[in-house]
């Protein structure tokens, strides 16, 4: 392992013109998020305790620390999972390809070998982003909850360390915790730099850095094997020194800077081709780099809920466990109230009883108070849009029309609110797509993209954009139901000719979620097309059939007869024709 008497290695000129300007940004990024902090914090009290006290640099939490003594009604918490299994199975479902990839340019797209390519390459990706070692499934989950919690996430994309796996070559997702995350933003509002400030053991250390960068004051814990967890920052910035023509980290526009704050020692220097997080907000205020969240949107309905359930359980006690009340001449007293037992004096002569229960409030009311705030809270989670409109019993007697309505009232309803995370995904699958091409895992261009300079857009498929695209196919279904009403007004079938179906359902497929295993091939339409005219053919010649032979069998009579069959005989002069006539 390394040694420890090796003499501290002094910083260059430049590292030490790293080091300062890093501190003194993070400095700075630590005075404008701290009033953030305080208010996330608050947020984690409520509905995420598992974040609490992470929010300042410098804190520290014993793990398996208990964290939810503060909660009393979990409402909250569970519209919070709620709301990060609804992003998930609208943006990023695990049982679908979510997106695609085309060229930018729509007359490369007509080349067929280009087509092949992008849907070779969206293939590998998505076998790359749920590789069981990439951990996307899990980390995007989180990120959707942060989101729902706090307004911001940030997922970091970096290749898969293969110091310890040498055979697994891939992509590794990794969520920030927001404690940890301290950004910037440049003037058109782009996320384009951050500090990440993260803990590591010694031997945590030295297996990332290596023995070369290693902080001299470390080599005392790593020989020790400590536990104790030491700070360290991840710097990533636009690089001031960017130039193309090198091959080195100045040769790629974003700077990476791994540094130690105990010795304030620079570990490392790199870059990257693509910025390497996908950091979105849930939505911003004006003047504010960090997101608000639909937490912090009904945060007093998060508080005045956990009130009203504590009132709601001193309710409950005292109607369950009631308050006796009885005289003060001290008869009952040491009154016993097992049951079954016996209370002598209990009852006047008269019949009254001498015991009474103090009023415990009327809890329906509070009951109902905080039905209320449920639903506000579930709101602005998402939880009711998410919902159908009707009860699964009535799923049955829907018309695919009022499917295909309901759809599209949810796509209106839910794309103002998730839709703008798709432009972060997109800004993700940038990073995935350049990892992929450097392990030289994405097949060779075609020569026309490749004079396109490989430019690309990506498509989303998710049920969100599907939902969004569903008011053409409910605008397309109410101009059908239209014209059959005309044509059982007109009897005219032509009312009907304007609509190509056969192009038309597979687009309605596509939008109400059928697989595309289970819509046919053009070429398989193309058969049953074929077949069904043969069959219509077949029809005809059949109910023919009996004509013809009638007409037959007619002919062959008059034949025999010496008589020209009808079909034969000259048609009869008619009256000669006259003026005026």
């Amino acid at each position: 392992m390394a040694e420890t008497n090796k003499s501290p290695r002094q910083p260059t000129a430049r590292e030490q013109d790293i080091l300062d300007e890093s501190f003194r940004e993070f400095a700075q990024l630590q005075t404008w998020r701290h009033t953030f902090a305080a208010h996330w914090e608050e947020v984690a009290n409520l509905i995420l305790p598992e974040s609490r006290n992470t929010f300042e640099y410098g804190n520290f939490n014993w793990p398996g620390a208990k964290k939810t003594d503060r909660q009393i009604d979990a409402t909250g918490m569970m519209a919070l999972h709620k709301f990060a299994a609804i992003c998930n199975s609208l943006l990023t479902p695990k049982n679908m390809i979510w997106h695609g990839l085309r060229a930018s340019d729509d007359y490369v797209m007509k080349d067929r070998a280009t087509r092949l390519w992008f849907e070779q390459a969206t293939k590998i990706l998505f076998r790359l982003r749920y590789a069981p070692y990439s951990g996307f499934a899990g980390q995007i989950t989180d990120c959707y909850t942060q989101l729902g919690a706090f307004g911001t996430k940030g997922m970091f994309v970096d290749e898969f360390d293969t110091k310890q796996h040498p055979f697994q070559k891939g992509i590794r997702y990794k969520s920030i915790p927001l404690g940890e995350l301290f950004i910037r933003q440049n003037h058109q509002g782009i996320v384009d730099g951050f500090i990440r400030w993260f803990r590591l053991t010694a031997l945590q250390a030295y297996q990332q850095f290596g023995e070369e960068s290693f902080p001299e004051i470390l080599r005392a814990p790593l020989a020790a094997q400590s536990q104790t967890p030491y700070n360290f920052l991840h710097r990533v910035c636009p690089r001031s020194d960017y130039d193309r023509e090198r091959l080195d980290a100045r040769g790629k526009p974003w700077a990476s800077y791994y540094i130690s704050i105990e010795g304030k020692s620079l570990l490392s220097e790199g870059g990257y081709r693509k910025f390497p997080a996908a950091i979105s907000r849930y939505s911003q205020a004006p003047g504010e780099v960090y997101g608000r969240s639909p937490a912090m949107m009904v945060l007093p309905s998060l508080k005045t809920i956990n009130a009203q359930k504590r009132t709601f359980l001193k309710q409950g006690h005292r109607a369950a466990d009631p308050v006796l009340l009885t005289t003060d001449d001290g008869i009952l007293d040491g009154a016993s109230i097992r049951p079954g037992s016996v209370n002598k004096g209990g009852m006047s002569p008269d019949g009254k009883p001498l015991v009474g229960v103090l009023p415990s409030g009327n809890i329906q009311i509070n009951e109902k108070m905080m039905e209320m705030e449920t639903a506000l809270i579930q709101d602005a989670f998402l939880v009711n849009l998410f919902q159908l409109a009707l009860n699964l019993k009535d799923l049955p007697q829907m018309t695919a029309t009022q499917v295909i309505e309901i759809t599209n009232q949810k796509g209106i309803l839910l794309a103002p609110t998730v839709g703008n995370q798709e432009d972060d995904l997109g800004h993700m699958i940038e990073r995935e797509i350049d990892i992929a091409m450097n392990l030289g895992m994405l097949p060779p261009m075609p020569p026309r993209l490749r004079e396109a300079k490989g430019e690309y857009t990506v498509e989303y498929t998710s049920p969100l954009s599907k939902a969004a695209r569903a008011q053409n196919a409910s605008g397309f279904m109410r101009a059908v139901e239209f014209s059959k009403e005309l044509i059982n007004i007109t009897q005219d079938q032509s009312h009907l000719d304007w609509a190509d179906m056969e192009v038309a359902m597979p687009e309605i497929a596509d939008i109400m979620g059928a697989p595309p295993s289970w819509t046919a091939s053009e070429e398989k339409m193309q058969k049953k097309r074929e077949a069904r005219a043969s069959a219509m053919q077949e029809q005809m010649q059949t109910q023919r059939m009996p004509a013809e032979a009638a007409m037959i069998k007619a002919n062959a009579v008059a034949a025999k007869a010496g008589m020209v069959p009808p079909a034969q005989a000259p048609a009869q002069p008619g009256p000669p024709l006259t003026q005026g006539a």
